[in-house]
């Protein structure tokens, strides 16, 4: 008798116990997602979909690989244009795509930080930025800083910053600015400040004096499955979107 007949439906019986592996599945997200959805992927109910990999960095640069061909199966973006930009282009499985959470601007400073503002047309931010200057995510093309830029320019602060800022890659790179006490004040995301116990919110930026915050997500094209719907299902689910809350998101129903 040969020896594949010998092993043969042991192997047989193995590969009928044993679980096939999940399909890897590659995220890509705004950073400032980075604290919530790491606790989602954790969730035993994200392990039984796939191998789920985040990529997380600014909306924008995400945003530009995946249209020179980056492999990513899902975008989780900050803001809708750059959805907008990859949808018009051909990117986006527009069946699938929905608005996850939204977000508020506010200004951090360190927690050590004594310092107390509000912010509106007579807010004195030179005096408040002293020598120093205000981190914010790249105005020109991070939602964050674009943000940030829409609400100075509305409140008529924005000669007061425009020399007086340092620009970082992405939010999460201008918190880590102030939790280190590099500036004395940054533009982030309330979900930001939430995450982060090195600093202290000093004020939110008025709601109307921006566009609104709003995260959408979606399955990109061609990759549309069911691994990836699960996915976005689960992000819709009443356990992620606790965690989400928790972190500092709000329900984009609630608005």
């Amino acid at each position: 008798m040969s020896l594949f007949r010998l092993i043969g439906p042991l192997l047989l019986l193995l590969t009928a116990v044993v679980p096939v592996r999940a399909a890897e599945l590659l995220v890509f997200a705004a950073a400032s997602m980075k604290p919530a959805l790491d606790e989602i992927v954790d969730l035993p109910e994200a392990k039984a979909i796939a191998g789920i990999r985040i990529s997380y960095g600014a909306s924008s640069a995400l945003a530009r690989q995946i249209d020179a061909g980056a492999p990513a199966d899902v975008f989780i973006c900050a803001d809708l244009e750059w959805m907008d930009w990859l949808q018009q282009r051909g990117h986006v499985a527009t069946a699938t795509r929905f608005e996850l959470v939204r977000n508020e601007l506010v200004l951090v400073a360190p927690a050590a930080s004594k310092l107390e503002l509000t912010l509106d047309a007579k807010t004195d931010l030179r005096s408040a930025l002293g020598d120093s200057r205000l981190a914010l995510a790249e105005p020109g093309s991070v939602p964050a800083g674009k943000y940030a830029k829409a609400s100075f320019e509305k409140l008529g602060l924005w000669p007061h910053v425009e020399t007086r800022y340092v620009a970082t890659e992405n939010v999460r790179a201008a918190l880590a600015l102030a939790t280190r006490g590099e500036v004395p004040l940054a533009a982030v995301y309330r979900s930001d400040a939430v995450s982060e116990p090195g600093v202290r919110v000093v004020t939110a930026f008025p709601a109307d004096s921006h566009p609104p915050i709003v995260y959408p997500a979606a399955a990109l094209n061609d990759r549309d499955n069911a691994a990836t719907k699960q996915w976005l299902a689960l992000l819709q689910g009443p356990q992620a979107q606790a965690i989400l809350r928790r972190w500092g998101f709000r329900d984009p129903a609630a608005d």
